[in-house]
C-alpha cells in the first residue's frame, strides 16, 4: 500500500513536467492564438496575400492569426516573407 503512496503524487508530477514542455510557444512575428476579444477577423481573398497565387496553388493553404486578423498563404515560405514587411502585404487586404 505505501508504494501506491508514492506513485500518484509522481504521476501527477510527471503529467505537469509533461504538460509544460509540450505546451505550444508563442509564434513568431506578433501572432497570436488568440485575440483580447476572441474574436478573429476571417481572411477575405481567394489569393495568397505574398503572391497573390490561388490559396490551393501549392497544396492546402496555411493560415496564421496575426492580432484579429486571419492570414492566409498558398505555402510556409510565404509567412517568412509575410513576416518581414507586414504592412507591405496588409495593405491588400
Amino acid at each position: 500500500m505505501k508504494k501506491h503512496q508514492f506513485l500518484i503524487p509522481a504521476i501527477a508530477i510527471a503529467s505537469t513536467l509533461l504538460g509544460a514542455c509540450s505546451a505550444t510557444p508563442a509564434p513568431r512575428g506578433g501572432a497570436t492564438a488568440a485575440t483580447a476579444t476572441g474574436r478573429t477577423k476571417p481572411y477575405p481573398l481567394k489569393t495568397c496575400l505574398v503572391t497573390e497565387t490561388g490559396l490551393h496553388s501549392m497544396g492546402s493553404p496555411v493560415s496564421k492569426t496575426y492580432g484579429d486578423q486571419q492570414i492566409k498563404f498558398c505555402c510556409r515560405p510565404c509567412i517568412a516573407k509575410y513576416e518581414e514587411n507586414p504592412e507591405r502585404y496588409n495593405v491588400k487586404l
